[in-house]
């Protein structure tokens, strides 16, 4: 059977952050993830982890101004130095919290920016983040978005992230596995994940269209669940969606698409 992390980011929205953790647990949720943890100290997100038996699953690399469209900055060339710093503050973060990997987003391509340039910035970027979480005994992932939510975001696809992962030449680096964004940017969900499973090391979810629960679009998530079971995939699902009401409202879903 799936195991669901709740993202904290998009569910129980409804309370502030530091009490979404309450709110998962009470909800029957095992493990949460978030994009980012640094507007708060370590210690005040691990006391909550501890407090109610969450485990992390996994929180993103910082990625710039979020607030100002910033969404990643491993493909500018110009911000090399602070993606780096980026890597050091969220590796101190992942230790502390107990996550066992982190997320890179690859950002937008910067206006007017050569092509080649950028390829090869957000590959030794990559390569630098890897080697360094590796050291740490952390597991990096990098996750295609897709251009209709982020226009001029430069990872869309899963043949793209494969040809990264062979440029960049680590066993440390991964695919972080969004089934809403790739649904929209290629789809052959089914059959990318069973293919290409071992480059896969976490999973997120929502449906299509709406990026609401699933259940409420065009994908078989039962179908999908099953299928995850039958190849033998046993990381975390974070549940990364909009819910059309309350969270709380919306978690039928669980029971109604696993049992």
């Amino acid at each position: 059977m799936p195991t669901f992390a709740a993202n904290l980011t998009m569910l129980f929205t409804e309370r502030p952050f530091l009490e979404r953790f309450g709110a998962a647990r009470a909800a029957g949720f095992d493990a949460v993830e978030f994009l980012f943890p640094y507007a708060y100290k370590p210690e005040e997100i691990k006391a909550l982890l501890e407090e109610y038996r969450l485990q992390l699953a996994l929180h993103n690399l910082p990625a710039g101004d979020w607030d100002a469209g910033d969404r990643g900055m491993a493909c500018d060339p110009a911000r090399t130095a602070e993606f780096r710093d980026g890597v050091a503050k969220a590796i101190a973060y992942a230790k502390a919290l107990g996550a066992p990997q982190l997320n890179c987003l690859a950002g937008k391509v910067p206006a007017g920016a050569d092509a080649h340039q950028v390829q090869q910035t957000f590959v030794e970027n990559l390569r630098f983040a890897a080697g360094e979480l590796k050291a740490a005994g952390l597991r990096l992932v990098m996750e295609p978005i897709n251009t209709f939510d982020i226009p001029g975001f430069y990872l869309n696809r899963t043949a793209q992230a494969l040809e990264v992962i062979e440029q960049v030449g680590s066993d440390n680096l991964f695919i972080q596995y969004d089934i809403y964004h790739m649904q929209r940017m290629e789809g052959e969900i089914a059959a990318t994940l069973q293919k290409q499973l071992k480059h896969i090391a976490h999973i997120q979810l929502a449906d299509n269209p709406g990026r609401n629960e699933p259940g409420t679009g065009e994908l078989n998530y039962r179908f999908l669940f099953q299928h995850l079971d039958r190849i033998g995939y046993d990381g975390w699902i974070g549940c990364e969606y909009k819910p059309a009401g309350t969270t709380e409202a919306g978690l039928g879903w669980i029971k109604a698409l696993t049992a």
